[in-house]
């Protein structure tokens, strides 16, 4: 059987760690929207961007998922937001499990990597959101400001690469073990 590494990416984080996946255990890596996955497979691993508390392609990956035998199945997320706080942490997993059907939260291995924003990139939705969230931001009393909050008032209009290919070991020993 064979292995395959499936991304959703709006930006290109999401897609670079699933080319440095690829590279460091010789899974090909597809896009959600061409991906063909085989009908019997060791691994699947999904790479998605998260947005709007979704992860890019996620949906569509588990539909196509239904119908194939996987031994393996591992979901990273991608986000600005830093995957060691255990909140932040706690909420992305709920997200996902929420996309994943029951008989599978037992079997799926969940990760998250921290991606990049380039605001001037931005898509025309993708700017006005990240505005709102910023206006809202600043309307957060300094003492009440969260340590996610007070990174995107930092960061809010520039460009920022929290990419960290070394998180990848762990997905890698996953996918070993």
């Amino acid at each position: 059987m064979e292995s395959i590494i499936v991304y959703g990416s709006c930006y290109g984080s999401a897609e670079k760690y699933a080319a440095e996946l690829s590279v460091r255990t010789g899974i090909r890596a597809e896009s959600f929207k061409t991906a063909v996955i085989p009908a019997e497979c060791d691994a699947v691993v999904f790479i998605g961007s998260l947005y709007a508390g979704g992860a890019k392609g996620l949906k569509e990956t588990v539909s196509k998922l239904k119908n194939v035998r996987w031994q393996k199945l591992i979901v990273c997320t991608v986000g600005l937001s830093d995957p060691d706080d255990s909140t932040n942490a706690s909420n992305i997993r709920k997200g996902v499990l929420a996309l994943l059907p029951a008989e599978w939260h037992e079997k799926a291995e969940i990760f998250h990597l921290r991606g990049g924003i380039d605001y001037s990139c931005l898509h025309f939705l993708h700017s006005l959101m990240m505005k709102l969230l910023y206006k809202n931001a600043l309307k957060i009393p300094e003492e009440k400001r969260t340590a996610e909050v007070k990174a995107m008032i930092e960061t809010y209009g520039a460009k920022v690469d929290f990419i960290d290919f070394s998180r990848l070991a762990a997905v890698c020993a996953a996918l070993n073990g």
